[in-house]
């Protein structure tokens, strides 16, 4: 079985990462999306709602796992027997972070290959901070995130304490 992971924060997941997830459904036996634990970023939702929300959203797959890692993403590659991990280029500006970061895990795992694949050219203006600004500013996202993702968008900016 050919199976490749497809690492990312989704802060939210929108329909860009699903295109990705779709693509390389296409191309592999099994797709285990896993949301990374960064340090680095201060999500606006949870491990467990981005979870839930991925696991909603692709539930439909019956050859998609959804998991969270902390940790090196090759190590967690070769921990779940993974082959490659697929990363999203929506434009030449995410290239070079992208092209760094695979020729390091090249460097730590030369047995786990990155694969690039790009969305629909429909998604490539799209990545969740937008999308997340667009929500907070009261904007309709049905565009671009799934209904369970409008619905958590709804309920965090309307339903906030005061």
């Amino acid at each position: 079985m050919r199976k490749v992971i497809y690492p990312g924060t989704f802060d939210p997941v929108t329909y860009g990462h699903i295109d990705v997830i779709k693509r390389a459904i296409d191309l592999f036996d099994f797709v285990a999306v896993t949301v990374a634990i960064n340090p680095t970023k201060k999500p606006l939702f949870t491990i467990e709602e981005r979870l839930s929300m991925l696991k909603e959203s692709l539930k439909e797959y019956d050859n998609v796992s959804v998991e969270s890692f902390d940790g090196l993403v090759v190590d967690y590659a070769h921990k779940v027997g993974a082959i490659g991990i697929i990363r999203g280029l929506r434009a030449v500006s995410d290239f070079e972070y992208e092209f760094q970061m695979a020729l390091m895990n090249r460097k730590l795992a030369n047995d786990v290959s990155t694969i690039f694949l790009m969305p629909h050219e429909r998604y490539t203006y799209l990545n969740s901070s937008i999308v997340r600004n667009l929500a907070g500013l009261k904007s309709d996202v049905s565009d671009f995130v799934p209904p369970i993702v409008q619905k958590a968008f709804y309920d965090k900016f309307t339903n906030k304490p005061k």
